[in-house]
């Protein structure tokens, strides 16, 4: 059976957001992060979910969920008006891009 656009999770989207912080930032980047997703999803409540992961070349990966592509959109356009989200940039050295997909079907699984 092929999934389509009206399966589960139809019309959310994920940021993906590739990036390097500066030597020595990463205990200071962790301690801010909660605070920096809670302004975030205090400005925009279409979040529903991050994660940042470090990937093996010792990059970073940060996965937003969101509920569709223009909120995520937006907020890229936006999210430097967050003052702790660009207080939080301040650890980046060197942006990988970020880039939004459509999600045309999720299988959550719950605890």
């Amino acid at each position: 059976m092929t999934e389509t656009s009206a399966g589960p999770g139809a019309g959310m989207a994920i940021e993906l957001a590739r990036f390097r912080i500066h030597e020595g930032a990463e205990a200071r980047l962790l301690a801010e992060r909660p605070a920096m997703v809670a302004a975030l999803r205090e400005r925009f409540p279409g979040c529903l979910a991050a994660y940042l992961t470090r990937e093996d070349d010792g990059g970073w990966l940060d996965v937003l969920l969101w509920r569709g592509r223009a909120e995520a959109e937006e907020a890229a356009r936006l999210v430097d008006t967050v003052p702790a989200c660009r207080e939080w940039f301040r650890h980046i050295a060197e942006s990988g891009g970020v880039r939004h997909v459509e999600v045309v079907h999720a299988s959550p699984w719950e605890g």
